[in-house]
């Protein structure tokens, strides 16, 4: 796995988490316990700090970076989709972040909540607890309410993952 120092800026890699060797972790990044993160991701902290809380996923070619002025916070029991992008925002607890959205600075998404694929969450944006987020520029989705655990099978499923890639990933050329 790519894990680096960039200058004094040094990564904190909690227990059971699972980084694979073709991601990317650079800087001032913190990755909670039981953490996974997949193949082509990239998570850079050089010129802020970037918090991963425990058991979230970062999937397959996703970018997580920070700004000078904006850290990205993400929050326990998350999911991060393929090919997403958050930058200097704070995500909640079990928010599910799906597949190739963004969430620019500024940006908050809290608790429960979910930003749908494709989505792109403009800057200063506030997502309220268990709502809905789609578009682009994303808009609330009114009338619905994300039901308590929704992310339950994925994040559980992702940490399994991470147990079962450790002791099985072997590379073959």
């Amino acid at each position: 796995m790519a894990i680096y120092a960039l200058g004094d800026r040094e990564p904190t890699i909690g227990a059971d988490t699972y980084i694979h060797p073709d991601a990317v972790v650079i800087g001032d990044v913190t990755l909670a316990d039981g953490v996974t993160v997949w193949p082509g991701a990239v998570l850079r902290g050089d010129y802020g700090t970037i918090s991963v809380g425990e058991k979230t996923n970062i999937q397959d070619g996703t970018v997580v970076h920070c700004t000078v002025i904006d850290a990205t916070i993400i929050g326990a029991r998350c999911t991060v989709g393929h090919n997403a992008h958050i930058e200097g925002a704070t995500i909640g607890d079990e928010v599910l972040i799906a597949s190739g959205s963004i969430v620019l600075n500024g940006s908050s998404i809290g608790d429960g909540a979910i930003v749908g694929a494709g989505a792109v969450v403009p800057f200063n944006f506030v997502v309220p607890p268990r709502r809905m987020a789609l578009g682009i520029p994303a808009k609330i989705r009114e009338g619905y309410e994300v039901p308590q655990g929704h992310i339950d099978l994925n994040t559980t499923m992702y940490f399994e993952n991470g147990k079962y890639y450790r002791e099985n990933l072997r590379r073959l050329d």
